[in-house]
């Protein structure tokens, strides 16, 4: 980070503003929002900060800046767009140790103004280290499009009850009930504009969180598992609801498939452990029997554990064996889907897993099985069908030489996609002859998937024709009978 993001108190505190203009004045307004003591310094002052000067809501000195101006300050702000005079503000703030900003400079500055999204007391702050404040705008206006207006009486709201909760609940149990204040029915009635609801809903929820805690969990209420699927590797291609309970977890137990981009959407404090399986039988496997106990030993310690999975945890990712466990060990437990490697491959290669005419099925295989008998391998030799394999790199020569027995073309179209939707993605195109002699020539390793199927072909056959210049238009041309 370029600068640490800090929220000041400035309430009755003196902050010293040097120029009496526009922008000098929004940087007021924001001032006295917070509640500090503002001066201006200027020889003419904005028809802003005159009324406000006018009302008593500042002070004004019509005078020209000297180092004296900051004595007794606790902040300063430059705004003249005058280099020499915004220059004097900066040295003289820095012999003070006066945090100061000024305009349109970051070299004189010593912190900056984010663009702001106020809820109070929710308080949001977006910066760019004063390399793109444009854009620093652009994402404050989206996430103030999602805010509810009502997120400050919410947050007032628990701020009332936070001593009620203390004497009532212990520190462990604290956390996860204000998290069903959040996203339960309190949250919904007080967003909603209904007090009384709200606090109907917050009293019922406080009853049911001192029913369940018991001396089993260590004084907290019992905790749950969430099995979310990752998606092929792509942060930006998780769900929404994973990133959510990510950021709600205390544990993330993930696997080897799961980026370190990914593992950052988690909350900050969670303690993140790896329970990865390496390719093949190396020493960092963890014994899937050893996963189960994990869960259930945190959740019964009263704990939120996210079981992050690349892609989905109910395609070959071993989620209905856990769901099981945790079952009959009666843990709650929710499963959150993710975009599984073939739907992720096949996007980022372009491919359409299935097309008109070319394909009306298509089939996920697990690479481990090439070699057995368990598979219909004639089945999925027949043409107008995609087949996918997960985990088959290792096992390239017998699935070609399965699909080839059972009656599949040698000129049936073929790719190998490695790390999909990463920036290491690798994409190579062959046939059913071709396919295991390029991906050992191009030492592709795992992650990485085959795909089987005339759709392979169909992405390369579709370019783009050249489309002629458009005519000229005119307005009648646009314009429809009703």
């Amino acid at each position: 980070m370029d600068y640490l993001p800090v929220f000041l108190q400035l309430r009755s505190l003196r902050a010293v503003i040097i120029g009496g203009g526009r922008i000098a004045a929004r940087k007021a307004d924001l001032l006295l929002r917070a509640g500090a003591c503002v001066t201006v310094v200027a020889p003419r002052l904005h028809e802003d900060l005159r009324s406000r000067a006018a009302a008593g809501e500042l002070t004004h000195l019509a005078e020209s800046f000297v180092p004296a101006h900051l004595d007794g300050a606790v902040i300063a702000v430059a705004a003249t767009g005058l280099e020499e005079i915004n220059t004097a503000v900066s040295e003289a703030a820095r012999e003070r140790n006066l945090p100061v900003n000024v305009v349109d400079d970051a070299s004189l500055s010593t912190f900056i103004f984010p663009a702001i999204i106020d809820r109070s007391p929710i308080v949001i702050a977006v910066g760019s280290a004063g390399q793109a404040p444009v854009l620093a705008r652009w994402v404050r206006e989206r996430i103030e499009a999602i805010l509810p207006a009502g997120l400050g009486a919410l947050a007032r709201f628990m701020g009332e009850r936070r001593s009620r909760i203390r004497r009532s609940l212990g520190q462990a149990a604290r956390r996860g009930f204000w998290e069903r204040i959040v996203h339960g029915k309190a949250g919904a009635h007080l967003l909603a504009g209904d007090r009384a609801g709200a606090e109907r809903a917050f009293d019922a929820e406080l009853l049911v969180s001192q029913l369940t805690t018991s001396a089993v969990t260590g004084g907290s209420a019992l905790g749950e598992v969430y099995l979310i699927g990752a998606g092929p590797g792509d942060p930006d291609l998780l769900t929404l609801r994973a990133l959510q309970l990510l950021q709600q977890a205390d544990v993330v137990l993930y696997d080897r498939l799961v980026p370190a981009a990914v593992l950052e959407r988690a909350r900050r404090e969670a303690r993140r452990l790896f329970v990865g399986k390496s390719h093949g039988d190396g020493a960092d496997r963890t014994p899937q029997e050893d996963i189960h106990r994990l869960m259930i030993r945190f959740a019964r310690q009263g704990l939120k554990v996210a079981r992050l999975k690349g892609g989905d945890p109910f395609i070959f990712g071993r989620g209905g064996e856990e769901v099981e466990a945790l079952a009959r060990h009666g843990i709650p437990y929710l499963v959150v889907p993710g975009i599984t490697a073939a739907l992720g491959a096949a996007a980022a290669a372009g491919i359409p897993l299935t097309q008109r005419e070319l394909s009306q099925s298509v089939t996920f295989v697990t690479g481990h099985d090439a070699g057995s008998d368990s598979l219909d391998w004639r089945t999925l030799a027949q043409p107008h069908r995609t087949v996918v394999f997960y985990m088959g790199v290792g096992k390239l020569e017998p699935i070609v030489a399965r699909l080839s027995a059972a009656g599949a073309a040698d000129t049936l179209p073929a790719a190998l996609i490695e790390r999909a939707t990463l920036p290491g993605q690798r994409i190579l195109r062959g046939t059913l002859a071709t396919i295991a002699d390029l991906g050992s020539g191009a030492a592709i390793s795992p992650p990485a998937l085959l795909i089987v199927g005339e759709v392979v072909a169909a992405s390369l056959a579709a370019e783009p024709a050249a489309l002629p210049a458009p005519a000229a238009e005119t307005a009648a041309d646009l314009i429809q009978p009703i």
